[in-house]
C-alpha cells in the first residue's frame, strides 16, 4: 500500500497557511489596518468552509451516523480527522484479515502497439485510503485557488502600497505560493487520472518537477502582473478580474446550452435538481478561479458523466496561452505608461522583460511536460508540437491570404489608375486632333 504522503502535504500546507493568516491578521489589527485584517480573514476562512463541505460531500458523512466527525468539520478541523483516519488505516492495514476484496481491471501503457490488461485485488483499507487521498487532493485545489491565490495577490498588493515587506508577510506569501503550486500540481494529476481512468498510471519524478516549474513560473508572473496593474489603475483591475471570472464561469454553461444535452442527474442520487445546480455552480466557480491564474488542465463539460471532457484538446490550450500572453503584455504596457513615482527607482523595461520571459519559461516547461514527461503520452493521437505547428500553419495561411488580398487590391487600384490615365491620355489626344483639324480648316 502506498504511503499517504500527499495527504500529509495537504494537511501541513492547510494548517500552516491558516495559522499564518491568523497571525498576520492579528498584526493588521494591532497596526489599525481594519480593512487588510478583514480581507485576510475572509480569504483564509472562505476556502476553509468550502474544504469542509467538499470533504463531507465526498465521504457522505451526512447520511452516516458520525456526529463527532461532523462536529469537527463545523469547527474547521475536518482535514485533521481525515488525516488521522488515513494514517490509522495505513498503519493497521494487513493486521486484520479483510472479509472481502474487490477486483479492478486496468490497462498498461501500450508497448510495441499492444496494451495488456491486468487485474488487481483492492481491499477495503486500500479503497478507503484512496478515497481519503482523492478527497484531500480536491481540498488542496479548493484551498489553492479560492484562498491562497487571492491571498497572495492581496498581500503582495499591500507590500507595494506600504513599500515594505515584513518577515511575517514574506513567510505567508511563500506559503501561499507553495499552496497554489501544489494545488495546481494536484489538479494536473487528477485530470490525468480522470481522463485515463482505464489505465494504470505511474507519474515519474521528472513529470512532477516539470509540473512544479511550469506552475511556479506561470502563477508567480500572473500574480505579479495583476498586482502591478492594480497598483496604478485600481478601478480597472476589478473590471479585468470580473471579466475573466464571468467569462470562465459562463463558458461551461454556454457550451452546455449549445450542445442541447439533458440536465445531468447522476451526480448524487439524493440530490434534487436544485442541489445538483448548486454543485454545478460551485464547480464552475472553482473552474473560473483556477483559470484566472493558470491553465486548469481540464475542460468542464456537463454532458459528460464525469463532468469533465476526456478529449485532449490542444487548440483550447493554445488559444488560452496566446490570449493570456497578450493580456499580460497589455496589462504590463498599461502599468508602464501610468506607473507612479514609486517605480522611478526600478528599471521598468527590465521588469517587464523579466515577467514576460518568466511566463514564457512556464510555457516552455509545459511543452516539455506534454512532449516528454506526460505519463500517457503514448495514448495521444497527436503531440503538442504537431498541434502547435498546425496552429502556426493556420496563422501563416491567414496572413498569406490577407497579404494576397492586399496585393490584389493594390493591383486592382493600380490597373484602375492606369485605365484612368490611359483614358485621359486618349481624351487629350482626341482634343489635340480636333484642335489641329479646326486650325487647318481655318487656314
Amino acid at each position: 500500500m502506498k504511503f499517504p504522503g500527499s495527504i500529509l502535504i495537504s494537511l501541513v500546507l492547510f494548517v500552516t497557511e491558516t495559522a499564518a493568516a491568523l497571525c498576520l491578521s492579528k498584526d493588521y489589527r494591532d497596526a489599525g489596518d481594519r480593512m487588510w485584517q478583514m480581507l485576510t480573514l475572509f480569504f483564509a476562512l472562505m476556502p476553509c468552509v468550502l474544504v469542509q463541505l467538499s470533504l463531507v460531500f465526498i465521504h457522505r458523512d451526512v447520511s452516516r451516523d458520525r456526529p463527532l466527525v461532523l462536529l469537527l468539520h463545523l469547527v474547521q478541523l475536518g482535514p485533521l480527522i481525515r488525516c488521522a483516519e488515513a494514517f490509522y488505516i495505513y498503519f493497521n492495514a494487513g493486521r486484520i484479515e479483510e472479509p472481502y476484496v474487490s477486483i479492478t481491471k486496468k490497462k498498461q501503457m501500450p508497448k510495441d502497439g499492444f496494451s495488456e490488461e491486468i487485474e488487481k485485488e483492492v481491499g477495503q483499507a486500500a479503497g478507503k485510503l484512496h478515497t481519503h487521498r482523492s478527497a484531500l487532493s480536491r481540498a488542496s485545489v479548493i484551498q489553492a485557488f479560492l484562498g491562497s491565490a487571492p491571498q497572495l495577490t492581496l498581500q503582495l498588493y499591500i507590500c507595494v502600497l506600504q513599500q515594505e515587506i515584513t518577515a511575517a508577510r514574506s513567510i505567508f506569501m511563500v506559503l501561499s505560493l507553495l499552496s497554489i503550486v501544489y494545488g495546481a500540481l494536484r489538479c494536473n494529476i487528477l485530470a490525468i487520472k480522470i481522463k485515463y481512468d482505464d489505465y494504470d498510471i505511474r507519474v515519474k519524478p521528472a513529470a512532477y518537477l516539470c509540473i512544479f516549474l511550469w506552475r511556479s513560473f506561470e502563477i508567480a508572473t500572473r500574480v505579479m502582473v495583476l498586482v502591478l496593474f492594480g497598483s496604478v489603475l485600481r478601478i480597472w483591475v476589478f473590471l479585468v478580474v470580473i471579466l475573466n471570472f464571468l467569462g470562465f464561469c459562463l463558458y461551461p454553461w454556454i457550451h452546455f446550452w449549445l450542445s442541447k444535452s439533458p440536465f445531468p442527474e447522476n451526480i448524487e442520487k439524493e440530490f434534487s435538481r436544485v442541489g445538483t445546480t448548486i454543485v454545478l455552480c460551485l464547480l464552475t466557480f472553482l473552474y473560473a478561479g483556477i483559470n484566472m491564474f493558470c491553465w486548469s488542465a481540464v475542460q468542464v463539460e456537463f454532458s459528460d458523466p464525469d463532468l469533465i471532457s476526456k478529449s485532449q484538446n490542444w487548440y483550447c490550450m493554445t488559444v488560452y496561452y496566446i490570449v493570456r500572453m497578450m493580456e499580460n503584455a497589455f496589462l504590463l504596457l498599461m502599468w508602464y505608461i501610468y506607473r507612479t513615482d514609486f517605480y522611478l527607482y526600478i528599471c521598468a523595461p527590465m521588469l517587464v522583460l523579466q515577467l514576460l520571459i518568466g511566463y514564457c519559461m512556464g510555457i516552455f516547461f509545459m511543452l516539455v511536460f506534454y512532449q516528454f514527461c506526460h505519463p500517457c503520452k503514448k495514448l495521444f493521437s497527436s503531440s503538442i508540437t504537431e498541434a502547435l505547428l498546425s496552429c502556426f500553419k493556420i496563422l501563416y495561411f491567414i496572413c498569406q491570404h490577407h497579404k494576397s488580398s492586399l496585393l490584389t487590391g493594390k493591383v486592382s487600384v493600380k490597373s484602375e489608375k492606369a485605365d484612368e490615365a490611359q483614358g485621359s491620355s486618349k481624351t487629350i489626344d482626341s482634343q489635340n486632333r480636333s484642335a489641329h483639324q479646326s486650325v487647318s480648316s481655318n487656314a
